[in-house]
């Protein structure tokens, strides 16, 4: 006998409105992992510029889970699963994957994961040796931490005994390195694996499709008002020449599509490299190498500790910590930005410039921000195709050769910075004199 649905409640969200949850998604919602995430901004230091970018990565995963159920149901509205419960499990699972996807953040953000252990440290189990045997004396990435906080915490054990499916069935949706060993995925003739995951992990996720209108909110800035309803209600399937079920977009959306990628191109330039945001992240990762390289600072490897910290005990150690950047970042004086320049060809110079101000004792920070139209092309994953609908044949082609924003723009696009003290302005603006006249995009 099937198990019924169970009863659901909502959660207010300013983006989506109601985001419904059932009694099963609430056990895995409200674990303590997952409550972490209230504590921890979304923009890390974004506020300093955007005072009201004050959102958590809690509301945010909690509308990627949202849009992870929309787009589920909208690829999969006309498959004739093999039973009821099998599509809910299927659904359940990506869900969970959607509001679960940034787990292993550090407090604020990427800032601090220079903190991080080596991945050896983390003793994960769920990986396939051979795709991460190259980088275990490498330090681990937020992601690994995501991994980890899913199968080797008690998390694990809600997940197993509320869904008819475990926790490495959840992480295999978020990282394609997680070994399962089973045919869990697996519905009639096809493996679905592949489309689950390019809703949480591609270039049209859900993650993308949410964070674009919810950091464009809470920032005041409009660079990010795309049309989400629209991009999931066209979403598709397509089987590719490997017998992959890969996510698609209907061609009546290529337009939105593109709309959806310079907003994005926009939105890094514009807020997520904002010259002030940077400047704390910098003076934050400056803190924190130098505490690592004296043995004094390190995010704990343990998962169950790794719980425990969040923006607030972070703020918390730099309010108490006599060293420099720490002082800086908790007195609002962050490094100014003296040089700025894009494009490769310009960036070329960089080194030249903070020479010259490394001779004149002038301490330098200097940043190399690369944004991208779409992810680095990797031949592995299974690609995203643009289908017609009104095609008798089902033709289908890829998205990122269909796409007429892309024509030209691959390349994406380089902003290279170089910081210093603000008291130390005026005089490194004499020293570059010679080779640069001030000015600045943002």
């Amino acid at each position: 006998m099937e198990r019924p649905a169970p009863p659901r409640t909502e959660i207010r969200d300013p983006i989506h409105g109601a985001v419904a949850l059932d009694l099963y998604e609430k056990q895995v919602v409200y674990h303590r992992a997952v409550q972490r995430l209230r504590g921890i901004r979304q923009l890390g230091f974004s506020h300093h510029p955007f005072p009201g970018a004050t959102h958590t990565r809690f509301i945010h995963s909690l509308g990627a889970m949202h849009l992870a159920g929309r787009a589920f149901d909208q690829c999969f509205r006309d498959q004739p699963f093999s039973s009821g419960s099998r599509r809910r499990a299927l659904r359940h699972c990506v869900r969970l994957a959607a509001v679960c996807h940034d787990l292993g953040h550090a407090p604020y953000s990427h800032a601090a994961e220079f903190a991080l252990p080596p991945l050896r440290a983390l003793g994960l189990r769920c990986y396939a040796p051979d795709a991460v045997a190259g980088r275990l004396d490498q330090r681990a990435h937020h992601e690994d931490y995501t991994i980890g906080v899913l199968t080797q915490t008690d998390l694990a054990d809600t997940i197993r005994r509320t869904f008819p499916f475990g926790p490495e069935h959840v992480a295999a949706l978020i990282n394609p390195h997680v070994v399962v060993g089973d045919d869990f995925f697996q519905d009639g003739e096809f493996d679905l694996r592949p489309l689950l995951s390019q809703l949480i992990s591609s270039d049209l996720d859900v993650d993308r499709l949410d964070y674009l209108v919810r950091d464009s909110y809470y920032t005041g800035a409009r660079y990010g008002q795309i049309d989400t309803n629209w991009l999931v209600s066209s979403l598709s399937r397509h089987v590719d020449e490997q017998g992959r079920v890969c996510l698609a977009l209907d061609e009546r959306a290529l337009y939105a599509f593109d709309d959806y990628l310079v907003a994005r191109f926009h939105m890094f330039l514009m807020v997520y490299f904002h010259q002030k945001s940077v400047a704390y992240e910098e003076m934050l990762r400056r803190h924190v190498e130098e505490g690592v390289a004296e043995g004094g600072f390190r995010l704990p490897a343990d998962f169950d500790a790794y719980l425990d910290t969040d923006d607030a005990w972070m703020w918390g150690r730099l309010r108490h910590d006599p060293a420099r950047f720490a002082r800086r970042i908790c007195t609002y004086r962050p490094y100014k930005v003296v040089f700025e320049a894009h494009q490769t060809a310009e960036a070329s110079a960089l080194r030249q410039r903070a020479d010259i101000l490394q001779a004149a004792e002038i301490d330098v920070i200097r940043t190399t921000l690369r944004g991208r139209m779409l992810m680095a092309p990797n031949p592995s994953k299974p690609a995203i195709y643009m289908v017609s609908s009104n095609s008798p044949n089902g033709r289908a082609r890829r998205l990122a050769e269909a796409s007429r924003t892309l024509h030209g723009n691959e390349a994406g696009v380089t902003i290279s910075r170089l910081y210093v003290a603000p008291e130390s302005l005026d005089v490194a603006r004499e020293q570059l004199q010679d080779v640069w006249r001030p000015r600045s995009l943002l």
